[in-house]
């Protein structure tokens, strides 16, 4: 079994630890073991889409219609000659 060492843990992540630990009736060790099992036991998500995140996020205000916007042709570039 592997172990490892985690160092500069904040003093409230420790405290908040030590005290789960104890509610729970275990070791910071064995508490931060059960944490880890606990978090990488889950199904890991898929990334969203952003732009349907947003778009399910707003959907219920009802949509909305862009105007076209009238394009111009482009203009030559401007020089420095004198």
């Amino acid at each position: 079994m592997a172990s490892i060492t985690i160092r500069t843990l904040d003093e409230s992540l420790e405290s908040r630890l030590r005290i789960q630990a104890a509610v729970h009736g275990r070791s910071m060790e064995d508490e931060a073991c059960a944490i880890l099992r606990s978090s990488l036991n889950q199904e890991p998500q898929e990334p969203e889409n952003l732009g349907m995140a947003i778009d399910a996020l707003f959907k219920s205000f009802g949509g909305f219609d862009l105007t076209d916007v009238p394009r111009e042709p482009m203009r030559e570039p401007s020089t420095f000659d004198d």
